[in-house]
């Protein structure tokens, strides 16, 4: 019997999900994040499970993590000090950049410009040129690379990026200077532009491939670190890291190229909500993570997450493939205020983080936040993950009381107003990923996880007109589900820039087809064999009017490949998002082969059968305010409840570590997978929600 462990680090809590590979079993834990040493709190946690389970570390036959540790490092500023190595004449690249400014007509005048992760000072020049054809146009001259080094060197420089002009068009100079840097400056980590994103695009180019840099070291240094104190602790299994695209790679894979692992953490959450929703029968969703600092939502379609080109943390815009996430600053934690000079309420981004908290979790804290307004409207119960965590109800009361007095309002009102506004902030960032996109989000399920989703899935739900809403078993360990069921992932890409007129479906097919076989080799060497009969690839042709200043991705079947089919594609996919398409040339820009191992085989678990009455998982009854008015509402424990029960609204299903809100109007049915699917009981919105895909 072996077993599959999914690892999601997270702020406050460090989740871990054993899934038995045999029965689809699964098992949690959750232990305190260490922030100093986040390897610490996954070894607690490993301890912890397998213990209870009494199972030896041998049994493990496969470990994913989700690791926020190279995110942080943006975040907080506390990257490594990276040199920059360029062509005469482009030392200001990075400086230059692309002429945006956010904000509005006079955005300009109080903007501050991030400053860049290489400093103009540890940025240096080298004598070498290679056009855009790969044609060498002046040769490298070694002797301006070594005195560059040199000065570098005594800069004390902790990273090295190389990033060339055209290097994409033909690496030879970039590859010659590295093997002089490894001379004269020995182990330091080094980063080439032609290999972290061989694309067009001097400036996203080197910005990628610095930011790759700029996190390498404290990434390398905690993957090494984990994997050498598994070894000791007996874990023979092979350690994959969670890419920011929802795949998995190797952890040599993530120490080289690090850069794409910036959105590890969100991605686990889309990757288990997709699973799990698969399992339901459901392939068209939006996913809502909602934690203690902020909200992550998604969009899935046809049983597929949309993939940027783009990463952003923070102000750091990367060319790096991710799951298209969007964040918005609402969470449990979220601290309302009524300022001064509007007096109208407003909520977050201001977070009471985990310590001291939200007033109710009895730390200290004493500003009013959403978990506290959850608790004054009765949302919650008087104690989280199953008994461990009391609240302290007064002193909820007396911090949202604050909020109450400055609106001259009741204390449940102004409770009731906090949830209305953080709802509509995660409304506004769902729109953002459907309605803005071109979808419509009533054909769309929502997933909801993260410990506090489920409490504000169903009122979301209404807003958006998306049902069902669906409720996984264990909806706080989510992500680590997420990273137990991914599969390896890889792409190769190469720029291409050809009209359509100048090229033939023949030629277009012969580069993808040679960038399958590099993207397979790579998932092969990340531990997968690539001649499994389960090895998927996925073909991509970045297509722009000819003249046009960006491109879009189209999907193509490389069997009867045809140009002017994936012109009509891009005609449809452009009129999408921007409304228009132009009766221009069309162009491709780059070429890309995306290639996953096979899919795991691991299955739900599923739960025992019973009738539509919930009440044997009845544990009692409370009262909650809704739609500005006490009602009395049925809780039920979740352990308890089985296939086919139908719970009617107003309640509340209780679990280890989350909290389901039905609203009144209602009904949650569970499935044969313990999922609750929530829908309005008048049926409202169900034309426009398709019938699951498979039986559930």
């Amino acid at each position: 019997m072996t077993y599959r462990l999914g690892v999601d680090v997270g702020g406050t809590f460090t989740d871990l999900l054993l899934i038995d590979d045999d029965t689809g079993t699964t098992f949690r834990a959750k232990t305190p994040s260490t922030p100093d040493d986040p390897s610490q709190g996954v070894l607690a946690g490993l301890e912890k499970v397998t213990a209870d389970l009494d199972i030896g570390p041998d049994d493990l036959g496969h470990v994913m993590h989700g690791t926020t540790v190279a995110t942080n490092a943006v975040l907080e500023g506390k990257g490594a000090t990276v040199g920059l190595l360029v062509t005469r004449g482009y030392r200001q690249v990075l400086h230059i950049a692309r002429s945006f400014v956010p904000g509005g007509l006079a955005g300009w005048i109080i903007w501050n410009k991030p400053a860049p992760l290489a400093a103009l000072e540890h940025t240096v020049e080298v004598d070498g040129r290679i056009d855009a054809r790969g044609t060498e146009i002046t040769p490298l001259d070694e002797a301006s690379v070594r005195d560059a080094l040199g000065r570098l060197e005594q800069r004390r420089v902790e990273a090295l990026t190389i990033s060339f002009v055209n290097s994409f068009a033909d690496p030879g100079h970039e590859r010659r200077a590295a093997d002089i840097s490894r001379e004269l400056l020995g182990d330091i980590p080094i980063s080439l532009s032609s290999e972290i994103l061989p694309e067009i695009r001097e400036y996203e180019r080197t910005l990628t491939t610095v930011a790759n840099a700029y996190v390498q070291p404290r990434v390398s240094h905690y993957i090494g670190n984990l994997s050498k104190e598994l070894t000791n602790r007996g874990v023979t299994a092979e350690l994959h890291i969670l890419r920011s695209d929802g795949g998995l790679m190797s952890t040599d894979a993530a120490t080289s190229a690090p850069v794409n692992m910036l959105l590890s953490g969100p991605a686990g959450g889309v990757a288990g909500a997709l699973w799990i929703a698969r399992q339901a029968g459901y392939d068209n969703l939006l996913t809502l993570d909602m934690g203690g600092t902020s909200t992550d939502v998604a969009l899935v379609e046809d049983g597929r997450p949309r993939i940027g080109r783009e990463t952003e943390v923070g102000v750091l815009r990367v060319r790096a493939s991710s799951i298209d996430v969007r964040t918005v600053g609402a969470g449990g934690g979220s601290v309302a205020h009524v300022p001064e000079l509007t007096g109208a309420l407003r909520v977050g981004p201001e977070s009471a983080g985990a310590d001291p908290g939200p007033a109710a979790y009895g730390r200290g804290g004493e500003q009013p936040t959403v978990t506290d307004a959850n608790v004054v409207l009765g949302y919650l119960p008087p104690s989280l993950l199953g008994g461990e965590m009391a609240l302290d109800v007064d002193a909820a009361t007396t911090a949202v009381t604050t909020i109450a007095d400055a609106m001259v309002v009741d204390v449940k009102r102004a409770a009731a107003g906090i949830v209305d506004i953080v709802n509509e902030n995660m409304f506004g960032a769902l729109r953002l990923v459907s309605v803005q996109q071109g979808y419509d989000p009533r054909d769309f399920a929502l997933v909801a996880f993260g410990g506090a989703g489920p409490l504000h899935a169903n009122a979301l739900g209404r807003l958006m007109g998306s049902w069902p809403v669906i409720i996984p078993p264990s909806p706080g360990v989510l992500c680590a589900y997420g990273d137990a069921t991914t599969r390896l992932r890889n792409e190769a890409a190469r720029t291409f820039i050809r009209r359509f007129s100048e090229t033939s479906d023949d030629q277009v097919a012969g580069i993808l087809r040679e960038l399958e076989a590099e993207a397979s080799h790579a998932v092969a060497a990340d531990g997968d064999r690539a001649d499994d009969d389960g090895t998927t690839t996925r073909f991509q042709v970045d297509v722009r009017y000819h003249g046009q200043g960006f491109e879009l991705p189209v999907e193509v079947d490389l069997d009867g490949l045809a140009l002017e089919q994936v012109g009509a594609e891009f005609d449809t996919e452009h009129e999408q998002l921007f409304t228009f398409a132009l009766d221009a040339e069309h162009e491709i820009v780059n070429l890309r082969a995306v290639v996953l191992s096979s899919e795991s085989t691991v299955q739900a678990e599923r739960i025992d059968g019973g009738g539509d009455d919930p009440s044997a998982a009845a544990t009692g009854t409370t009262s909650v305010y809704v739609d500005d008015r006490d009602v009395d509402a049925t809780l039920y424990d979740r352990a308890a409840l089985q296939a086919g029960n139908r719970i009617a609204g107003p309640a509340i299903v209780t679990e280890m570590d989350s909290t389901t809100l039905i609203l009144p109007g209602h009904t949650g049915e569970v499935d044969q997978f313990g999922n609750i699917l929530i829908r309005p009981d008048d049926g409202a919105g169900a034309d426009h929600v398709g019938a699951p895909t498979m039986e559930a």
